[in-house]
């Protein structure tokens, strides 16, 4: 054989083998999480921090070992469908998601795994069977107590003790926050308060909501939901406005200037949620992973606001906070 006749040969050799080799050292695909967050992503920035620290804790390092895809509702239910198809098309290993957003990607999918890091009610809306077993594919962390709204007005009347007219403010396009308003109601009007309920559906309700709370309450109690805290800068500038002492669900709206909040840490439960997935991706299956309950509550007070509407907030209370923002 001559010289050339062999280079051509050795080199059609190695050319016809090089795609198969670069294919076996090409890394696998890396496990993903497809992450569908119903609220701002300016307000769940701690939330989402919590959750890929966790992951990291357990050995799941975003873009290393893990991937993540992130979308953001804005608070529009409507995208929530769509968000959920993405994620099956892009067949992620897990869909981390809360609130109604479940129910959509529970439509979209009965065969990759869902977690819910905040869930009002899950039996009830039908995302899990029960919360000791799941069943299907779906689990997560609940937010199923019914003393929170008492104790929130409890400690709302320790800062307005003068406290005898009380607008309630839900989304009742949120099935849960209707529910909330409902128990809110009974247990004021079991205080002795006058209760309005004001009722909104959009964003663009929130504002004439507000014309219809001026003059008819004392104090403001808000039913959280991924419409409320996505608007909360809107809420707050409106009830600063109406001089309004409020109580909100979760501390990202005394961050952005509310009064208090008492709650469930969403930042907990979110880091929590990151504990679930590690179960799932080495093997457990989300029906036999049974539903958690929220083990972190918090007290947050913004002194600067309550200085700025004139109201005393007792020094045990502010002792007793888990977080006093001045």
């Amino acid at each position: 054989m001559r010289r050339r006749d062999f280079i051509a040969l050795v080199g059609g050799s190695v050319g016809a083998a090089w795609p198969l080799t670069a294919r076996a050292q090409q890394p696998a695909k890396l496990p993903t999480i497809g992450l569908l967050v119903p609220s701002a992503r300016s307000v769940t920035t701690k939330w989402i921090g919590a959750f890929v620290e966790r992951l990291g804790q357990l050995g799941w390092v975003e873009g290393s070992t893990i991937a993540i895809e992130y979308r953001w509702a804005e608070g529009r239910p409507e995208r929530y469908p769509e968000f959920a198809s993405e994620f099956v098309r892009n067949k992620v290993d897990v869909i981390v998601t809360s609130s109604l957003a479940v129910l959509a990607a529970k439509q979209a999918t009965t065969v990759i795994p869902i977690v819910f890091a905040v869930a009002v009610d899950p039996v009830a809306s039908g995302m899990v069977a029960s919360l000791n077993r799941p069943g299907g594919n779906v689990t997560g962390l609940s937010l199923q107590q019914t003393d929170v709204g008492p104790k929130r007005l409890e400690l709302l009347l320790e800062v307005v003790p003068s406290l005898h007219r009380l607008a309630i403010l839900g989304n009742v396009g949120y099935s849960s926050a209707a529910q909330k308003m409902a128990e809110v109601q009974i247990a004021a009007k079991a205080l002795g308060l006058e209760v309005a309920r004001i009722e909104i559906r959009r964003a663009e309700d929130i504002e004439p909501a507000f014309k219809a709370i001026m003059g008819a309450a004392q104090a403001l109690y808000v039913c959280g939901d991924a419409l409320m805290t996505t608007n909360s800068v809107r809420i707050n500038t409106l009830v600063l406005a109406a001089r309004l002492p409020t109580m909100f669900p979760n501390r990202e709206h005394v961050e952005r200037g509310g009064l208090m909040s008492y709650g469930a840490s969403f930042a907990d439960l979110y880091r929590r949620s990151a504990d679930i997935v590690d179960k799932i991706l080495h093997g457990t299956k989300p029906e036999d992973i049974p539903v958690e309950q929220p083990t972190k509550f918090e007290l947050i007070i913004n002194l600067t606001t309550a200085n700025a509407l004139g109201l005393t907030v007792p020094q045990i209370l502010l002792a007793t906070a888990d977080e006093v923002i001045e």
